[in-house]
């Protein structure tokens, strides 16, 4: 039914109450007045990308279909409803049988998206499409906002391996979610065992400071660290003296060692003269890890450093300083009466402010140059042009309830890196600059 679909082993519990408290206000009000099955069209978009970003990544579109498909109000939470009450009875009653039977379509995770882009489409009655919009949000905002920062990072390091390391510093669950988000962004590992024990995502890791600090000699918790892992560990050796330490770690473990990581100081310095060292040991094909604080614009500038592989946490976890993508939720077109064959109507809000949205149930399309190069990103209401019918962007993820689209991580990751490719050449480039290709409107019928 969700995860374990793909032989993963964790089930995702009730969602439902991942919401707030106005989806079933609205919902109370919307059945007592007799709109709430009203076919609707709800979508997800974000008027403009973080402040200098040049492309968003869609990621958790695969968390967010175990989240529709666990979206059931269970006895436990129809009574919290209504010792707060909440709602009323005729609403519970409502809910009590609530699955979501309506179709959802969307950028397939990994896509990039622009301004306006269409991320996901929800359609079905007002009652049941309203009541996800916080659950859908919460998921693509938080992990969309990492995948992206993991993409610039991973273009920042070329063919040099990341590593995902940021689980101390966020929440223990949304630990999990960024890790998944950085894999579908391009890093290799993680270091967090429930994001590997839930979604396969290869993990890493041997030691810090500590076990150092627990031997009374630098060369004791080398020797105790090879012995149980084997030469081919990797030693962390910026605990006191760096050349001292690296002197060390190859007279315990031989020019055989694995990998040498430094977590402190200048790093670009620090870098060269420990491979300067190594191999002046003899230790040729031991490797250069590095850590501390990275982001990627410390890892673009590591890029000539004899560097191997890059371990980042906060930055990444935190979306390299945008936590968030601000995207919306927002009903773009509706019936005129609860009658199934009730045509939509195009329904927008208008506002000042900047927070205007466009009406209408819209497709989506990429438009190639003549390199098979993005150039830009068209989108739509009412027929697709032809020449962008076989370059349409949104794909079937739901259909009457049944989630059709699930899929490996590897696939995301994978079409990540190939929609990333697509791009113009400018859009690795780390300095501040607009999307790097523009949003086209093409307006027509909203279509029934």
């Amino acid at each position: 039914m969700n995860t374990a679909d793909l032989g993963l082993p964790v089930d995702v519990p009730s969602t439902a109450l991942f919401t707030d408290q106005y989806e079933l206000t609205m919902l109370q009000a919307a059945l007592k007045a007799g709109t709430a099955e009203r076919r609707s069209v709800f979508e997800v978009f974000t008027r403009r990308l973080p402040e200098g970003r040049r492309y968003g990544v869609v990621a958790g579109t695969g968390r967010v279909l175990d989240a529709v498909e666990n979206f059931r109000f269970d006895t436990d939470v129809l009574d919290f409803l209504a010792e707060r009450t909440i709602v009323d009875e005729p609403t519970l009653e409502w809910l009590a049988g609530y699955r979501f039977s309506g179709d959802i379509w969307g950028y397939p995770e990994g896509e990039v998206y622009f301004p306006g882009s269409p991320i996901m489409r929800v359609e079905g009655s007002f009652a049941e499409c309203v009541l996800l919009e916080t659950v859908i949000l919460s998921i693509l905002n938080h992990d969309s906002a990492i995948a992206a920062a993991a993409s610039r990072m991973s273009s920042a390091a070329g063919n040099r391996p990341l590593i995902e390391m940021g689980a101390r510093r966020t929440h223990e669950l949304a630990a999990v979610a960024a890790a998944r988000a950085a894999y579908v962004g391009g890093f290799a590992t993680t270091s967090d065992l429930a994001a590997g024990f839930r979604y396969g995502i290869p993990t890493v890791g041997t030691s810090a400071h500590a076990f150092t600090l627990l031997h009374d000699h630098e060369r004791d918790a080398f020797r105790a660290q090879v012995d149980s892992l084997g030469r081919g560990t990797t030693l962390l050796v910026d605990t006191y003296d760096v050349a001292e330490a690296v002197r060390t770690a190859v007279e315990v473990a031989g020019t055989e060692l694995g990998a040498v990581r430094i977590d402190s100081g200048d790093l670009l310095l620090v870098a060269h003269q420990v491979r300067r060292q190594l191999d002046e040991l003899g230790a040729t094909r031991t490797r250069i890890t590095v850590t501390s604080d990275l982001d990627e614009y410390a890892i673009a500038s590591l890029a000539a450093a004899p560097v191997d592989a890059y371990g980042v946490g906060t930055q990444l976890v935190t979306g390299s300083g945008h936590p968030t993508c601000s995207m919306v939720y927002k009903l773009v077109a509706r019936a005129e009466s609860a009658d199934p064959q009730a045509p939509l109507v195009p329904v927008a809000k208008k506002s000042t402010g900047g927070k205007t949205s466009v009406g209408g149930r819209k497709w989506a399309a990429r438009r190639l140059d003549a390199d098979g190069v993005a150039e830009a990103e068209v989108v739509g209401t009412g027929e697709v042009p032809a020449d962008l019918v076989d370059r349409q962007l949104l794909v079937e993820l739901v259909k009457s309830g049944e989630v059709v689209a699930r899929e490996p991580l590897e696939a995301p990751r994978a079409r990540h890196a190939a929609a990333r490719a697509n791009l113009p050449l400018s859009a690795t480039q780390l300095s501040r600059g607009e999307p790097v290709i523009p949003t086209e409107y093409v307006q027509g019928r909203s279509g029934s």
